[in-house]
């Protein structure tokens, strides 16, 4: 049975294989540090996407305990750079906002094209119905009718409902309609896949305050989290998506997917940094139970190799 250390382990291996043998390539041989070495290491956390602002906090300090006779060697860095994303990424640390007992809990999945929104919205649908939730999706991607399918796909397996329409709908009439049906239904929780748009559109940004406000129309309070699905691949280009879907969707909480799949697994870290928002979730590989609820323990012990 996999506990939840080995998922993160797994799902960050790319990264903490590449920082590993960096670090040990580097501090193999006993000598005295020097700016160089450390200007090394600001680098190596550089190439892993962790941001100027984080690497450069995490050298200063590394630096301040090397002189102090704290750190000797390759394992002490990685256990004083685990120790410190730790410290970093608990700053904000919640679970999920629910919904008073009694009204749904409107989730609202907004992102780029390619983020990942519908696979997550799929599988946090799996997770909150094994959790004895009743769980209804919404699919507002009326552009692309594959988008309405794979949620259709997603709801057959998690035992969700859905509202959807044909293509060409308006997403916030269809968000309406599902809000009003989860209301009438005593659904616990109403998961809206919105349509991927480029963060540099601002007609389509628009429409997703439109949706916003049809939501607020039933339930004043709505949405309760609108999560930004970010893949962790784009690297600094999720800096700029964050800060324009912010603008217009108000997020509350992000979602870091496919960090299976890149040796960037320190963006989860720049982007916190940057904006103090809360990652809830991260998505660590295909399966159904590798959309995990984010913790900076699991998070850094993986991505540092620390047992």
């Amino acid at each position: 049975m996999k506990t939840l250390f080995s998922i993160f382990k797994k799902g960050l291996q790319k990264t903490s294989t590449a920082l590993s043998r960096s670090v040990e390539s580097m501090f193999s041989d006993v000598h005295l540090w020097g700016a160089e070495d450390f200007a090394r290491i600001e680098a190596l956390l550089l190439q892993s996407d962790f941001g100027v602002r984080t690497a450069k906090r995490m050298v200063s300090d590394m630096k301040d305990r090397y002189e102090r006779g704290l750190v000797k060697t390759s394992s002490d860095i990685q256990r004083i750079c685990a120790e410190d994303i730790k410290t970093l990424l608990s700053d904000d640390l919640r679970g999920m906002r629910m919904a008073p007992e009694g009204s749904p809990t409107v989730i609202m999945m907004v992102g780029v094209n390619g983020s990942g929104k519908t696979t997550t919205c799929g599988k946090l649908a799996g997770i909150l119905a094994a959790d004895g939730r009743k769980v209804m999706l919404c699919a507002c991607d009326t552009f692309r009718a594959a988008a309405s399918e794979q949620l259709k796909l997603w709801a057959d397996r998690t035992g969700a409902a859905i509202v959807s329409s044909r293509s060409g709908t308006d997403p916030a009439a269809v968000a309406f309609d599902a809000t009003s049906s989860a209301v009438a239904r005593k659904m616990d929780v109403l998961i809206i896949d919105t349509a991927g748009r480029q963060h540099t559109k601002k007609g389509l940004m628009d429409e997703l305050s439109k949706i916003v406000r049809v939501v607020k129309k039933i339930i004043p309070e709505a949405p309760h989290e609108t999560l930004l699905t970010i893949d962790a691949a784009t690297g600094s280009n999720a800096l700029n998506q964050a800060r324009e879907f912010a603008k217009f969707a108000d997020v509350t909480g992000l979602v870091l997917t496919k960090l299976d799949g890149s040796g960037k697994g320190g963006s989860v870290v720049a982007i916190h940094s940057e904006f103090k928002l809360p990652v809830l979730f991260v998505g660590l590989g295909e399966g159904m139970d590798d959309l995990q609820p984010f913790s900076p323990e699991h998070f850094a012990n993986a991505i540092f190799s620390q047992s």
